[in-house]
């Protein structure tokens, strides 16, 4: 038989001839069914479930397996006719098979159709989810290669700006009076100066490719793990900044922001590679160390080189090049004058510390990678090359320069733009300062200070210095402010933000307000005024539970007044007035040092300038600026409405309004009878007390006397209901900066803040209230009750105070209530624990430095032991301006 007629194999157990075996088995059931054909246990093994006789089992046809198929699916009209038990089996076989055949069939068909074969077909269980090398491959392959296309569409779209941005241009700021009127213009457009190359020195070039990216003359231009780690940092929520090339840096200078996002970044990568291709390394370096800020305003190498060191940059000494490369990495934090007024980690040592330590380490890398030789190394390692210090830009004069700094540190603070952008120009700042207030505070300094000192005669004159600030209450604006001497005379710190400098008596005010808002742990509620504590020197202060508030030799602390004087038991009102500091001391142990710093922050405090709380904490130990003493101070003018303070109205950027510059929020700090009671108690003190000076405003005024421990500072704070000011003296060490005593100054034997701060405030607010009514202040209600201290006599039907001690006092008090007197009133007797005895005045007391005018003890100091005294009610959070008062 010839190939092409040979016919083709029958299939297994089906087809015609099948069911012909099917058909016969089941009529003549000659033939049996192969072992194994029905799936039983009995074909099996050759055992007959139709008994010994060996029936042969019959096979179903055709027809038959229809049947029985339909009748399962439900499938047919008639109910089928019961098949045969050969009959089913056959029927179940075959449509096994065809089942089997169809999903052969539908398999092939799916695998030539699918793209991926993933689930894999022809698999299963954990082989079916495994991908096949040929996936994982083509995946990859397709990965890279949209990489590939994604960055040649990107470099093909991104192109290299034709111009520099504004950074690089760099303008001038414009600051503005409350008026509107231009105050100064000032910034980097006058600070800026690019060198070529050849100009600028080979230990200048050598420290910044050491510091910052060594692989410079060999890398492409950009940093891929850099550009990894900036956008790992985003993932996390930071910001984009990562190890970039000195080419991404000067790209970023000349012709980006300085923004930190993912698109930025991947302009920045694209720029960088093409100006890579198209500038020579020499190029690039050049612009980048023409294009990066220094700080102090000065951009590019050749002002940087003027500002830090008065000379040109070829003039520069490798030390002095690793100097101002180390400066790169964060002029705010690095440069050794400091900059505290941004953020007080940056403070002068922290700063030179800093500055040493990558000063240093910047040479030891110019050294590892040959760019020094071993003697070049020595020579510049041997002595730190101290800069110059900050010098007065033009227009920054007089208190141009305080203004200025005060306004641009509410902008940082209040904003997101970083000093480097701030700094660049462009930006329009509209400020809160009054032209004729500033010179008028400014006018009153430099009279009193002209009348009062002189310093070519008495050694105590000279180094004297002042700050001052003025607040509006109900608002918090500060319409002027005197920082010091003036940039031009080398004072570059400004005093009037200057926190370091303890307030002494002035403090006493939040003591008093937390006694009539707190009550203290013997009382059931708010204290009176007229409550009476003793007031005689050398007391000995009590805890809450009777025991004697102890030094660390575990004697008893002894507090002291200015003079010797036996007040005995008088009223906190007397004691105001007089500024005498033992009732204040021991009352705010009953109120509790807690409470009584709630208060004062509450008021406008800044939380970082409190002072340990320890017993002269009540004194005045405390350092806040003068700018927040006279917020605080308005809120008491205020009636207890408090307003964080601020100098800057509104700020534009190229003429765009930048956001977040509306008025602080007005809070009520404090109880508003509890404002007003403070207000009537300081009142007498101008009227009667310590603040007499003061009288000649001629009109209603309230305020507050205060001087330190060893004579170190005097102040002033008073208000009327239109202006809060506060004026602060002191002595200062220009070498330490540490406070010497004015014991002697201005011919006096010690200055109070009594003298001459109040005689700059007096002079200043008859020229800022100039034509303004006399508001007076809102009368204030009896508050609280009259608890007196332990140890007061019982009080008798004759009063024992003068008519000065009660509220309608007049200015009509008698010499002999001054703190000189020596003679002793009825009521100055020692009651329990009450005034020193022999036996426990003695040796310890003239260990104790009690301050003048309600100063502070300093040494030795109290143990801190129950501070919190027993009422510990009520904690309050202060306006606070996000950094320091400006």
């Amino acid at each position: 038989m010839s190939e092409h007629r040979r016919k083709p194999p029958q299939p297994q157990g089906g087809g015609r001839a099948a069911a012909r075996r099917g058909q016969s088995g089941s009529s003549s059931g000659r033939r049996a069914a192969p072992r194994g054909a029905t799936g039983s246990p009995s074909d099996s093994y050759g055992s007959d479930s139709y008994g010994s006789g060996g029936e042969e089992r019959a096979y179903g046809g055709r027809a038959e397996a229809r049947r029985a198929a339909q009748q399962r699916s439900g499938g047919g009209r008639r109910r089928a006719a019961e098949p045969t038990r050969g009959g089913r089996r056959g029927a179940a076989m075959g449509a096994a098979g065809a089942a089997a055949a169809g999903r052969g069939r539908a398999g092939a068909v799916s695998d030539k159709k699918r793209l991926i074969d993933y689930p894999r077909a022809g698999k299963y269980g954990w082989q079916r989810w495994l991908p096949s090398w040929k996936l994982v491959s083509g995946l990859c392959l397709g990965f890279f290669g949209s990489l590939v296309a994604v960055a040649g569409i990107g470099y093909a779209m991104v192109g290299v700006p034709t111009e520099e941005n504004a950074a690089a241009r760099s303008q001038n700021n414009v600051y503005l009076w409350s008026n509107g009127q231009q105050m100064v213009a000032t910034g980097s457009g006058q600070n800026r100066q690019n060198v070529t190359i050849d100009r600028i020195p080979k230990a200048m070039q050598d420290a910044v490719i050491s510091a910052e990216n060594k692989t410079f003359y060999e890398d492409s231009g950009v940093d891929p793990m850099g550009i990894a780690r900036a956008l790992a940092n985003m993932a996390r929520g930071g910001d984009t900044q990562g190890g970039s090339t000195i080419t991404q840096q000067f790209v970023k200078n000349t012709y980006l922001s300085q923004e930190q996002t993912v698109s930025r970044k991947f302009k920045e990568m694209f720029i960088s590679i093409k100006v890579g291709t198209k500038l020579g390394k020499k190029q690039i370096l050049q612009g980048y160390l023409n294009t990066s800020y220094y700080g102090r305003g000065a951009y590019g190498i050749q002002a940087a080189a003027q500002t830090y060191y008065g000379k040109d940059a070829h003039k520069l000494e490798p030390s002095e090049c690793a100097f101002l490369a180390a400066l790169l990495k964060g002029p705010t934090y690095y440069d050794p004058a400091g900059n505290e007024s941004l953020d007080p980690a940056a403070n002068k040592d922290d700063n030179l510390k800093r500055s040493k330590e990558r000063w240093a380490w910047i040479l030891e890398q110019m050294h590892n990678d040959d760019k020094l030789t071993d003697a070049q190394y020595q020579e510049a390692i041997k002595d730190y090359p101290t800069p110059q210090g900050r010098k007065a830009t033009k227009g920054m004069s007089g208190q141009i320069s305080y203004l200025v700094d005060t306004a641009k540190k509410y902008v940082l603070n209040h904003s997101n733009i970083t000093e480097q952008q701030f700094d660049q120009g462009g930006y329009q700042i509209r400020t809160t300062f009054e032209k004729s207030k500033v010179e008028a505070l400014a006018k009153a300094v430099r009279k009193i200070e002209k009348e009062k000192l002189d310093p070519e005669k008495r050694e105590r004159d000279k180094h004297v210095q002042f700050g001052a600030a003025s607040v509006k209450p109900k608002d918090g604006a500060i319409v002027a402010l005197y920082g010091g001497a003036g940039y031009e005379n080398g004072h570059f710190n400004n005093n009037a933000d200057t926190s370091g400098v303890p307030v002494g008596s002035t403090w006493k005010p939040f003591v008093l307000a937390a006694a009539m808002e707190y009550g203290t742990y013997r009382s059931d509620g708010p204290l009176s005024p007229m409550s009476k504590y003793n007031g005689n020197d050398r007391l000995k202060v009590l805890n809450n539970d009777g025991s004697y508030v102890l030094k660390k030799d575990n004697t008893p602390f002894l507090q002291k007044n200015e003079s010797p004087r036996p007040w005995g038991y008088i009223t906190l009102r007397k004691a105001m007035e007089q500024s005498v500091n033992t009732p204040f001391v021991q009352l705010g142990m009953d109120v509790g040092m807690r409470n009584v710093r709630d208060v004062a922050e509450k008021a406008g405090i800044l939380d970082s300038s409190f002072a340990t709380l320890n017993p002269s904490f009540a004194l005045g130990t405390s350092t806040p600026s003068a700018i927040r003493m006279a917020d605080a101070y308005a809120t008491f003018a205020a009636a207890g409405k408090q307003a964080a303070p601020y100098s800057v109205t509104s700020v534009k950027f190229n003429g765009e309004e930048i956001d977040g510059f509306e008025k602080p929020r007005i809070t009520q700090a404090m109880p508003e009878n509890v404002a007003n009671n403070v207000t009537d108690v300081l009142e007498n003190v101008i009227q009667n007390g310590t603040g007499k000076n003061a009288l000649s405003l001629g009109r209603t005024a309230a305020g507050k006397t205060g001087t330190t421990d060893e004579n170190k500072s005097a102040w002033f704070v008073g208000y009327t209901q239109q202006l809060s000011t506060s004026v602060a003296m002191f002595r200062e060490d220009p070498k330490s900066a540490k406070l010497l005593s004015m014991n002697g100054t201005a011919g006096e034997e010690s200055i109070h803040g009594g003298d001459v701060p109040t005689l700059v405030w007096t002079e200043y607010m008859k020229a800022a209230l100039k034509g303004k009514p006399d508001l007076g202040f809102p009368e204030a209600e009896p508050i609280g009750d009259v608890q007196d201290a332990v140890g007061a006599p019982s009080p008798t039907p004759t009063p024992s105070e003068t008519p000065s001690e009660t509220p309608s006092e007049t200015p009509s008090e008698t010499p002999s209530e001054t703190p000189t007197s020596p003679s002793p009133t009825p009521s100055d007797t020692c009651g329990f624990f009450g005034c020193d005895e022999e036996d426990n005045g003695g040796q310890n007391g003239g260990e104790d430095h009690g301050g003048t005018d309600g100063g502070a003890s300093s040494e030795p100091t109290p143990t801190d032991t129950n501070l919190d005294g027993g009422n510990t009610r009520g904690n309050g959070n202060g306006g606070i301006f996000g950094g320091p008062a400006g």
